[in-house]
């Protein structure tokens, strides 16, 4: 379990854990909002099979207390950078920021592991709600793009400062 002592808006301690057994029929079944769907898939089951097919992506669920609320995966690229990919939170647990409490997990965690100099991820353009969160947590855009998706990075000192 990755635990850096987070809380959801609500008062709901935070966690990541391993899919495994007795939960990934409860992650695969997350699903966004509707109007997300131009953003991420429409159910969370996409990147689970991503994370099983490909040696890239590493699934985590995310807990709030003892529910399954979300799905996050993390990966290594090969140039040293580590990566957020796949976040997903279910559309009846949004707007309570589990996003932020997600994501002050999923970096403090990142940027213990061996040899992390930089945490990337990537967005929409127009998905100004992702760019507001991750501006806000101290992503900077790169100036770099994936496809159509701008890339950004934590800023030096970000981690572990929001």
């Amino acid at each position: 379990m990755i635990d850096h002592g987070f809380s959801d808006g609500t008062g709901r301690h935070v966690t990541l854990r391993e899919v495994g057994d007795e939960n990934w029929r409860a992650v695969a079944d997350i699903v966004p909002l509707d109007d997300q769907r131009s953003h991420v898939p429409a159910m969370a089951a996409r990147y689970l099979l991503l994370s099983m097919r490909e040696d890239i992506w590493n699934s985590l669920a995310v807990y709030a207390d003892d529910t399954v609320v979300g799905h996050v995966m993390w990966g290594l690229d090969e140039d040293g950078s580590h990566w957020i990919g796949g976040m997903l939170i279910d559309g009846a647990e949004q707007g309570k920021g589990l996003g932020r409490a997600l994501l002050r997990t999923m970096t403090g965690w990142l940027a213990e592991q061996e040899r992390c100099w930089t945490i990337r991820l990537a967005y929409q353009p127009d998905n100004a709600v992702a760019g507001r969160l991750y501006t806000s947590l101290g992503f900077v855009p790169t100036g770099a793009v994936d496809g159509d998706e701008i890339i950004a990075e934590l800023a030096p000192g970000g981690v572990g400062s929001r």
